[in-house]
């Protein structure tokens, strides 16, 4: 891999990019609700500090010691260091989990365009909580409507991928940081001068020490996975196109401040009006299409501030898409492969496999393909395709970084190992990433499979 992002801004705007997504906007703020306000928000930071940056950093080692595609970049620096070039199960593992990421993620992607395009037409305007629910069921229902919005999203991530690094995805993360920045301030505003700010906030930030338990400490650490997108190969293929001379830890640490910056605003979005109009706030998805849609139909300018609510989203939702086709596509582009064919194909492929998670809310939706195994009796063919990357190939791939880099690389680097940079890390960051990290992963590995 030969490609190189124009400058540190850019690659901090890319990768920043990659991770600040639905996320952090929609995810986050009813994780906060349910698992204790404060208390989650400091929970999460710990994480991120503890757990999300000592992977980063190792993740971005990895890709910029071997610039080398993801699915093979960790065992070519283990081969350079006269190991196993088996490693390159870390590479795999995570790129496999992106792909899969990439068929539903643009599915639900699709859903929030549909809706901004909805609440800009008005049709949704004057409905009661009830028909706007039943609304939200119809379009699911409807296989040929739902594919049709996410194969106009695939389209679009595959159209700027195509473009490459410097005129596409840097050219594209360069506009989406100032105009998602602008639209959460916009929304920001709007909420604190229309909601219930005093109820919202306090339910969102006042820790509330009734909620303390493991499950708010996993809840935390579970979304800093999902945040940060560690385990999933984008930040692999991301370092290999660093800049030299980039710090790598401030290039985690501004990743990871970008995401706390948003999810808090985000959380500033949506509890205000949550409690303004007597909705639940912690009912996760259906908060998103069925109870706001419902809010903005009566608030003053809802309409207006609506539609810019669901673009928010459509645009936190791009930059991370790309991401997620990006081990792939550099993969077939080390190849040889021309990168508006590799793009397009992984895009093809990716919407093909969507096709599954979309008929899981329809056609296929009394249809559970692993109904024999224990836990999977009631799981659809989209919760199996989440279940497998977020819960098992996204922790094991991270788990497999924090042993390579934290214990394996050190040791042979001792014995004088030639062609292999030196680790970018300090004290806290090693023991972080040999000790905390794998502690922290094996228990939300057990966590998905004991539940």
């Amino acid at each position: 891999m030969t490609g190189r992002l124009s400058s540190r801004p850019a690659f901090y705007l890319v990768t920043i990019g990659a991770a600040v997504g639905l996320g952090s906007i929609w995810r986050f703020p009813y994780l906060a609700g349910r698992y204790g306000g404060g208390l989650f928000v400091v929970a999460f930071l710990g994480a991120c500090a503890f757990i999300a940056v000592p992977l980063l950093v190792a993740e971005f080692y990895i890709g910029r010691s071997s610039r080398s595609s993801p699915p093979q970049a960790a065992g070519d620096l283990a081969a350079r260091a006269g190991l196993s070039q088996h490693w390159d199960a870390i590479g795999a593992l995570g790129s496999l989990s992106s792909f899969l990421v990439f068929s539903y993620y643009t599915m639900i992607a699709g859903w929030v365009m549909a809706y901004a395009l909805r609440t800009a037409s008005g049709s949704l305007a004057d409905l009661p909580q009830s028909a706007i629910s039943a609304r939200f069921h119809e379009f699911l229902a409807s296989a040929g409507e739902s594919w049709a919005w996410q194969l106009g999203f695939v389209a679009l991530t595959g159209v700027v991928s195509s473009f490459g690094l410097q005129r596409g995805i840097e050219r594209i993360s360069k506009f989406r940081a100032p105009a998602l920045l602008l639209l959460l301030l916009i929304l920001v505003g709007y909420s604190l001068k229309v909601g219930d700010v005093q109820h919202g906030l306090s339910f969102a930030f006042a820790p509330r020490s009734s909620t303390l338990s493991g499950a708010l400490l996993l809840a935390a650490v579970s979304q800093a996975f999902y945040a940060t997108g560690v385990g999933m190969a984008m930040m692999i293929a991301y370092g290999a196109y660093v800049p030299e001379g980039t710090s790598l830890t401030r290039s985690a640490l501004v990743i990871v401040m970008s995401i706390v910056v948003v999810s808090l605003l985000a959380t500033l979005v949506v509890f205000p009006l949550v409690f303004r109009y007597h909705l639940d706030p912690v009912q996760g998805p259906k908060l998103v299409f069925e109870v706001l849609p419902a809010a903005f139909a009566e608030m003053p300018g809802g309409r207006l501030f609506g539609t810019l609510f669901f673009a928010l989203l459509g645009l936190a939702a791009l930059t991370p898409a790309i991401a997620t086709i990006e081990p792939a596509v550099a993969w077939l582009e080390g190849r040889g492969m021309r990168r508006r064919v590799a793009a397009m194909l992984v895009c093809v492929a990716g919407a093909i496999l969507g096709l599954g998670s979309v008929f899981s809310f329809n056609l296929w939706s009394a249809w559970y393909p692993l109904r024999p195994l224990p836990g999977f009796q009631s799981k659809s063919f989209f919760d199996i395709v989440d279940f497998v990357s977020a819960d098992i190939l996204m922790p094991v791939g991270a788990l497999l970084t924090s042993l390579f880099v934290g214990w394996v690389l050190p040791r042979r680097l001792k014995a004088g190992a030639a062609d292999v940079p030196a680790i970018p890390m300090n004290r806290w960051l090693f023991i972080s990433l040999r000790y905390i990290c794998p502690i922290a992963i094996l228990v939300v590995l057990i966590k998905a499979f004991v539940d």
